[in-house]
């Protein structure tokens, strides 16, 4: 069953909140009694999911912000301290994964950049921006939203290493911000069925056989997962990185039914 007052009277701000895993995740927050601030570069989308909550009688605010710009950045940290009271956790959520070129020799600098800049270096504005209001708060957290591509091959060669880097901004984040009170984590989901692929479900069906668990993941089940990371039953973890994915990366699913087969 879920708490409905696990984050009652707490300020949210979830990035990239308008689909997918972040309007999960600020739908969750939510539901458990925080105040949650949807930001995402498409407007109109982050108010349509504000909207929603709001109309089940839930706090929620909507506001454009594009997380390669600093000052939309701080303008949406602003607005969440000015509109809740407070910041009381930051989920880094918004993202950018270009497709590989055929050849690693042809992958344009642009496209490499804009992966890194948003996906990375966007966490880090955030972070930044949001840090020494988590700290006023006495309960802040930080969750960053990873990806199994930042532990393992699994393609995208900026987007892998814009995840891998999260994952090592978290660690470094985490030792500097624990003497403020500050915990930062990490998850790093495995396949989610998202708008990403919609059309595709085949494609899904087929990846579904890759993964211990004989599943993809849902939105839902990354949302629970930083919640807890969030949360004060998590308040003597910082700095790891948790998997949310179905087994794929402790598993060898491949090898296992080749051995099964020999």
């Amino acid at each position: 069953m879920t708490d409905t007052t696990r984050f009652e009277g707490y300020g949210v701000l979830v990035t990239g909140a308008a689909r997918g895993i972040g309007a999960a995740t600020a739908r969750r927050f939510a539901v458990e009694g925080a105040r949650v601030l949807v930001t995402d570069i498409d407007v109109p989308a982050a108010e349509k999911t504000a909207a929603s909550l709001r109309e089940q009688g839930l706090t929620a605010h909507a506001f454009g912000c594009d997380v390669g710009d600093r000052h939309a950045v701080e303008a949406a940290v602003g607005h969440a301290v000015d509109a809740f009271g407070s910041l009381d956790v930051l989920v880094n959520n918004a993202c950018h994964c270009t497709p590989d070129a055929p050849l690693f020799e042809d992958e344009p600098d642009d496209e490499w950049a804009r992966d890194l800049d948003i996906t990375l270096t966007g966490a880090y504005r955030c972070c930044r921006a949001a840090l020494p209001h988590l700290a006023a708060s006495g309960r802040g957290a930080i969750v960053n939203v990873g990806s199994v591509n930042g532990l393992n091959d699994f393609g995208n060669h900026a987007y892998s290493a814009a995840k891998a880097g999260l994952g090592s901004l978290t660690r470094t984040l985490a030792g500097h911000a624990a003497a403020r009170g500050v915990r930062v984590n990490l998850v790093a989901p495995g396949t989610v069925r998202t708008a990403a692929w919609e059309g595709r479900e085949d494609d899904l069906v087929k990846a579904s056989e890759l993964y211990p668990l004989g599943r993809v993941g849902e939105p839902e089940d990354i949302a629970a997962a930083i919640l807890f990371l969030a949360s004060r039953e998590a308040s003597w973890i910082t700095g790891v990185t948790l998997p949310v994915d179905g087994g794929i990366t402790a598993v060898d699913s491949g090898f296992r039914r080749f051995r099964r087969n020999a």
